[in-house]
C-alpha cells in the first residue's frame, strides 16, 4: 500500500467498512458517509476496472458509463501499475458468483 495514505483516519475508515455484513449496510453506511456524487464516482470507477479488465475499448467504456477518456485512462493506469486491489475484489466476486 502507498505508505502516503496510511493514517490513523483512514485506517478507521478501512475498519469501519470490514465491520458491514450484508448490501443493505452497505447502502446505509455508505450514503451517510458519501454524497451521492462521491458514490457515483466510485462507483463508475470500479465498472470502468471491470470493463477494462474484460479487454473493452474506451469508446464502448465512455458510451455506456459516461465516463471521461482521462477516468479511463487513470484507472487503467491503477489496474497495470497499482497495487492489484481491483483484481482481488473481482476475483472474490467471481468465486461467490
Amino acid at each position: 500500500m502507498n505508505e502516503k495514505l496510511r493514517d490513523m483516519n483512514i485506517e478507521f475508515l478501512f475498519e469501519a467498512v470490514l465491520q458491514l455484513k450484508n448490501m443493505e449496510e452497505c447502502y446505509k453506511f455508505f450514503e451517510d458517509l458519501c454524497t451521492v456524487q462521491e458514490l457515483k464516482a466510485m462507483s463508475q470507477r470500479i465498472q470502468v476496472a471491470k470493463m477494462l479488465s474484460e479487454n473493452r475499448v474506451y469508446s464502448d467504456i465512455v458510451n455506456e458509463t459516461g465516463a471521461s477518456t482521462a477516468t479511463i485512462s487513470r484507472v487503467n493506469r491503477s489496474l497495470n501499475y497499482g497495487s492489484d486491489g481491483y483484481d482481488i475484489v473481482f476475483k472474490r466476486m467471481k468465486k461467490g458468483e
